[in-house]
């Protein structure tokens, strides 16, 4: 290795120089800068904000400071969660340049060089050992026993081995695959080391072109986002439009134009629905705040509400299913099998004496300080099981070891025991090459090979364990130590010992997690970069159902996206997938009109999460890139907590349109009595300061106290929302519409009622206005549980609600019983009973609401 790497030249600093000016650094290009001003003017001059700016703006000349500081900090809010995603795109390329290794070795003028990984240029040659990362796609000229950890490119938990292809490739292949020539920017060298010409740099390179990739997916708004903004644009018009109307008629017919643009603001009040914005941005702020407590970050806000309508989740196996490590599962020694259970199980694992010689061997045959996932979790495993036995040699002084060749898939070390006596000889490595190693008999090998198909088929990765005895004695005492021992391991004489097999086990809790997500009606993809094999039986640990069918990234390059559209209903797994058909698995399934979340750790899943309606993100294991895609990220990479999540977006849409129709019910109300009058030539009933007080006090508090409120029962139990559901469907507008319109009826007769038995407008005003308190507070009760009585409402806890009953109560006692403030609502004073009379009026029409609520409920449960 030494004299090949001193034959070796490298670039000349002048041509590295010259190619780094031509080529560009070593880097992925960042976003492209931003103009703040712009940024900020996109955002505020959405339609939404530009209404609760004209509303702020009619507070201010009505006088109300108070209510235009509370649309301004909503505005402020809205702004900074806007702002936040808009700079999401830039974090994400970001994080991928930042995977890049700081430092690398490269051979320029004949010597090593440690130099900046931007500097790095084509033609250059690296110099990679164990933990480093490399710096750029390259071709290896050079390699000994070399294993490369590509899982950020692949998926695939295992590291591969390289080796030098002769004649040298011209190009640069695919990653992952045993026994390839190619390193890629970003992986991880774990094993071995060697020299590589660099092929491709910066954007050119593997990971590369994924941030390309991702830099090209574009966010989609939400459909809620969509009808919100519908919605509010056409109440916005129709409102200013009729209030126009309302002005012009009352200026003529009444001949008191003042007055007129003052009914005309009060109904404009009325009705531009200045809550819509602020309730949408209100669930899901504290959505996100809600879902963080359950240890999921939130980084894209609009996408909670989108989790109760997900129909497909596709999941990565790597990392996501399992674990992203390896761990010890099975040990074969002397005829029997035993089988690993988990380090978290409750009773203690004790390992047989049969079994203890073939893990005491494989880890003589590991390193003592690993870099390889697979050694590390010999090592591991077998400090925990031999720690109190003789079968740890931490004296014994390490003398040689044969390395793995593409001729024997075998390693062996060589250890000199401490009494110096004599040497022990340990090899792992491929089950066949073990067997070549022992001379086994036809026999033997067959008996083997049914052990080793046994463990394969259950997705584990098997080796063979070996041990062997040399004396020195038998040599000639002139001879140096390195020179006693045989110069290939065929010269010793193994001993099989038995099996070790390793899997990447899954994560605690994933096939009840599953099992959750498809009794909701969800459907569970695996797409996943490793063998079929492995991926059949992890979908099996995990509990989803397999029989659907499995494709290969193969397949998919041979089909267009017409036959995929069709094949994808019915196949559950794809295997041995790039990035790029990740993203486009995304994509069909869009277009199939699947909601889609997308689970993932690695760069490889960055495009794909950032493509899904919701990505998200493994936390810990995960890779930035990922994280910076992903719009939910778990931050303990528990799986468990995506149906947390899913059963809190559903919670939240369910509640978002329970507040739609109290909000749409209790409307009726305020624009009937602000209308009703001035067409029938009544005196006014409504004045700007009632419906301040109805909106600013009971409307966005009930938006609180609905998004408090707890799933209903059946929130899990039932299929995902359609793709075409529309928070303000038929059901939703015709329920708010019935209950306020009945709301409306009593208080319009309760004000006909008193204008003709009290002179006084006052009187007949203050007693519709606390009839509608009543029934407004009423109608909370009945919008609280879509299943529910309103008897089991008033016992359903949350504490926001009394503090809405209490306040919106104190606000209505005050201002019929203290003069002064009965000034400012332009009251009389009526008697106790008429305002008692008033108010049971109020609560008989909520009652009947109630009784035709119930008994609809009960009619749709029998059919």
């Amino acid at each position: 290795m030494v004299s090949e790497v001193n034959a070796m030249t490298g670039l000349s600093a002048t041509e590295a120089a010259a190619r780094l000016t031509a080529e560009g650094a070593n880097e992925l290009p960042s976003a492209r800068p931003r103009n703040i001003a712009n940024m900020i003017w996109k955002v505020i001059s959405e339609p939404m904000l530009l209404l609760l700016f004209a509303c702020g703006g009619v507070y201010l000349i009505l006088g109300d400071t108070h209510g235009a500081v509370v649309l301004v900090f909503f505005i402020l809010i809205i702004v900074s969660i806007s702002l936040f995603q808009e700079h999401k795109t830039e974090r994400a390329l970001e994080a991928l340049r930042d995977l890049s290794s700081p430092r690398a070795i490269v051979i320029r003028d004949g010597r090593q060089q440690n130099i900046a990984s931007r500097d790095v240029v084509c033609g250059d040659l690296l110099v990679l050992s164990e933990g480093d990362r490399v710096a750029a796609d390259a071709i290896l000229v050079s390699s000994m026993n070399m294993s490369v950890d590509e899982s950020l490119l692949t998926g695939e938990s295992l590291a591969v081995g390289k080796t030098v292809a002769k004649p040298a490739p011209l190009t640069m292949g695919q990653a992952g695959g045993e026994h390839m020539p190619f390193v890629f920017s970003g992986s991880l060298v774990v094993q071995g080391n060697g020299i590589a010409r660099v092929m491709a740099t910066g954007s050119r390179t593997a990971i590369g072109k994924i941030g390309q990739a991702l830099a090209s997916v574009q966010q989609e708004p939400t459909r809620v986002q969509t009808e919100m903004d519908k919605v509010v644009k056409m109440i916005a018009f129709a409102s200013l439009a009729v209030a126009l109307l309302l002005t012009i008629f009352y200026g003529i017919s009444r001949h008191d134009w003042l007055n007129g643009i003052l009914v005309g603001i009060t109904f404009a009040m009325a009705l531009i629905p200045e809550e819509l914005p602020v309730v949408l941005a209100l669930f899901l702020g504290l959505g996100a705040w809600r879902i963080a407590r359950q240890r999921v970050l939130t980084r894209r806000v609009p996408a909670i509400e989108m989790l109760g309508e997900t129909t497909v989740l596709c999941v990565d196996k790597t990392g996501t299913l399992t674990q992203n490590k390896m761990a010890v599962a099975r040990l074969f020694a002397q005829g029997s099998h035993y089988c690993c259970t988990a380090p978290d199980a409750k009773q203690p694992q004790v390992l047989e004496e049969e079994f203890h010689e073939v893990l005491e061997y494989a880890i003589l045959a590991s390193h003592r300080s690993p870099f390889d996932p697979m050694e590390v979790a010999i090592q591991e495993f077998g400090k925990s099981m031999l720690g109190q036995t003789e079968h740890l040699h931490d004296s014994w002084t390490l003398v040689d070891e044969y390395p793995l060749s593409k001729e024997l898939l075998a390693m062996s070390r060589v250890w000199q025991s401490a009494d110096q006596a004599h040497f022990v000889i340990a090899s792992k490595g491929a089950p066949e090459a073990i067997a070549d190693l022992c001379h086994l008999s036809v026999e033997q090998i067959n008996a083997l090979h049914k052990e080793v198909d046994l463990l394969a088929k259950q997705g584990l990765r098997v080796l063979g364990v070996a041990k062997a005895q040399f004396s020195p004695v038998s040599l000639s005492a002139t001879e140096n130590t390195d020179k006693k021992l045989p110069p290939i391991q065929h010269d010793f004489e193994f001993e099989f010992i038995g099996l070790i097999a390793l899997a990447d086990p899954i994560r605690a809790g994933v096939p009840a997690a599953i099992q959750d997500c498809q009794t909701a009606g969800i459907r569970v993809i695996m797409i996943t970069g490793d063998y079929p094999a492995t991926a059949q039986n992890i979908a099996q640990q995990c509990g989803f159902a397999t029989s659907s069918g499995i494709m290969t990234g193969a397949e998919l390059t041979a089909i267009d996206d017409a036959e995929l559209s069709q094949r994808i209903k019915t196949t559950g797994i794809f295997c041995r997938v790039s990035p790029e058909q990740k993203l486009r698995l995304v994509n069909v399934l869009k277009k199939n009109g699947e909601i889609v979340a997308m689970t993932g750790d690695g760069v490889n899943d960055a495009p794909a999460l950032k493509a899904a309606h919701i990505g998200i993100a493994m936390g810990k294991r995960g890779t930035d890139v990922a994280r910076e895609s992903a719009a939910l990220v778990l931050l303990d990479d528990d799986f468990t907590a995506i149906v947390a999540t899913i059963r809190s977006g559903r919670r939240i849409f369910d509640n978002l349109r329970k507040t739609i129709r109290f909000i749409i019910a209790v409307h009726i109300p305020v624009i009937g009595m602000s209308l009703i009058p001035v067409l029938a030539g009544w005196p006014l009933v409504l004045m700007p300061v009632h419906i301040m007080v109805l909106q600013l006090i009971i409307d966005p508090t009930c938006s609180l106290v609905f998004e408090a409120e707890s799933e209903e029962p059946d929130v899990m139990h039932r299929p995902p929302r359609s793709v075409n559901a529309s928070i303000f469907d038929a059901a939703v507008l015709r329920t708010g519409l019935l209950h306020g319109t009945a709301l409306l009826l009593t208080v319009l007769g309760i004000y006909g009622y008193a204008l003709q038995h009290y002179p006084n407008t006052g009187e007949a005003r203050a007693l519709a206005f606390t009839a509608m308190v009543i029934g407004n507070i009423g109608l909370i009760f009945i919008h609280r549980s879509v299943s529910s009585d309103i008897i089991h409402s008033l016992r359903l806890p949350n504490p926001a609600l009394w503090w809405v009953v209490a306040t919106a109560s104190a606000i209505l006692l005050l201002a019929l019983s203290i003069p002064a403030i009965s000034a400012l609502f332009h009251f009389g004073q009526p008697a106790l009973p008429e305002v008692l009379t008033s108010a049971a009026a109020a609560l008989f029409c909520i009652g009947l609401i109630a009784a035709a609520k119930a008994y609809r409920y009960r009619q749709r449960r029998l059919s």
